[in-house]
Parts: C-alpha cells; structure tokens; sequence
C-alpha cells in the first residue's frame, strides 16, 4: 500500500500565503517525480508543479514566482509554498508521485486526496 498524506490547506486573503505539505508512505522503491495538481469547481484537474528526483521543476505559467516547490528526498516529502495568492487560486489541491514500487517494475502514478485551498476576503 502506498498513501500520500497533505497538509496545510485552508482559508486565506487575498495577498496571503501557506504552505502545503505531501508526505509519501508504503512500499516505494524510488520515486521519480513529486508534484501538485489542482482542480477548481467546474474545471478540470491542472498541473501546478512538479520537481523530479534531479531537481528539475516545471510551474504553470498561471504560479510562475508566486509558487515554489521544493523537495525532501530523505522524507520522501514534497512542499508547495503559495504566496501572493489570488481568488483563481481557490480549488482543491492534489498531490501527485510517479514511483517505482521494486526494483524490477515500471513507473506508477499515486495521488494524494486534496487538500482544499480557498482564497476569499
């Protein structure tokens, strides 16, 4: 069984920030990439961010240097700071791991169960 536990969704203001948390359990082998994805009401699912093992990250257009995601490898953990955060920011965000579960396998995809984001004054 492999679980992603998120944290650290929540209400904020407009301008405001939080930091959002996505740590990976079970049986993973090596985890490839480490992202977060969004969906808002009535929209589809969307990238937000990724990172892979070597560091490489890619960001929507939509949170270029608003958003950072860093990474934990240690902890098998993934971080998303939002800053300066917009009512359009408001959805439900989902964290993303494309593992490997042994040695021998192919690349998995696991997701998170969300964690809500809601930007209101």
């Amino acid at each position: 069984q492999v679980q992603l536990v998120e944290s650290g969704g929540g209400v904020v203001q407009p301008g405001g920030s939080l930091r959002l948390s996505c740590a990976a359990s079970g049986r993973i082998f090596s985890i490839n990439r480490m992202g977060w994805y969004r969906q808002a009401p009535g929209k589809e699912r969307e990238l937000v961010a990724f990172k892979t093992i070597g560091g490489m990250t890619n960001y929507a257009d939509s949170v270029k240097g608003r958003f950072t995601i860093s990474r934990d490898n240690a902890k098998n953990t993934v971080y998303l700071q939002v800053n300066s955060l917009k009512p359009e920011d408001t959805a439900v965000y989902y964290c993303n791991m494309n593992y490997r579960a042994t040695y021998n396998t192919g690349y998995l995809e696991h997701w998170g169960q969300g964690t809500l984001v809601t930007v209101s004054s």
